[in-house]
């Protein structure tokens, strides 16, 4: 019976995998520079507007959180389920968007919307990209995964969420940030991330007699 319903969520991935891929591909090909040259004088205004919600800051905000929850834990000996949960949510936000950013960007290697704009060639540069790079978005790493999490352990929270991972990619995209195909494989990929380990947390209290 496990292992049936462990087969069916693999064919279910794999099948929006394949599905995600035929979208970006889609996306870089037809969609991403006309956006980008759409929205590019929009982008130029609302960067100025941007500049101090970067990844930086996000990160220093889940960090400053989850030094919170450890002093909270340490002194109180204990933190809530929901606290559990957000020190998870952080922690696979964070990895997915080191992954991203010093695995995935420099692996495929395309230049970002600016670059683009400028000139550069919007294209798959393999193994010569940087955390400058703009494929798969580092931004849609970051919110992904947290609220993936979420998502895994709180099911109430889907809708919400998914609401709120929209706006952030239509912000995104407005603002010049990414392209379309950026958005869509970050959010895949780290949605995936952040579900995978709000799992393997259930099951961790499932084996420890907490039912999840």
């Amino acid at each position: 019976m496990i292992f049936t319903r462990v087969a069916a969520a693999i064919l279910l991935w794999v099948l929006s995998l394949l599905t995600c891929a035929a979208v970006v591909a889609f996306s870089f090909v037809r969609l991403d520079v006309p956006a980008a040259l759409l929205f590019w004088n929009v982008g130029r205004r609302l960067s100025h507007m941007t500049e101090g919600f970067g990844a930086d800051v996000v990160l220093s905000a889940e960090s400053t959180v989850l030094l919170a929850l450890v002093i909270a834990r340490l002194v109180r000996g204990h933190i809530s389920t929901f606290g559990e949960t957000l020190a998870i949510a952080c922690l696979a936000s964070m990895c997915s968007y080191v992954v991203n950013d010093h695995v995935l960007k420099v692996f495929f290697g395309v230049p970002n919307p600016t670059d683009v704009i400028h000139g550069a060639k919007h294209g798959f540069n393999i193994l010569m990209g940087s955390g400058a790079s703009s494929f798969p978005s580092g931004h849609m790493a970051l919110a992904g995964a947290l609220s993936g999490v979420f998502m895994r352990l709180y099911r109430v929270s889907i809708w919400p969420l998914s609401a709120l991972l929209l706006i952030a990619a239509g912000l995104l995209l407005v603002g010049d940030w990414h392209f379309f195909s950026d958005i869509i494989a970050g959010a895949f990929l780290s949605i995936s991330a952040g579900i995978l380990a709000g799992e393997g947390w259930s099951v961790h209290l499932r084996a420890s007699g907490n039912r999840r």
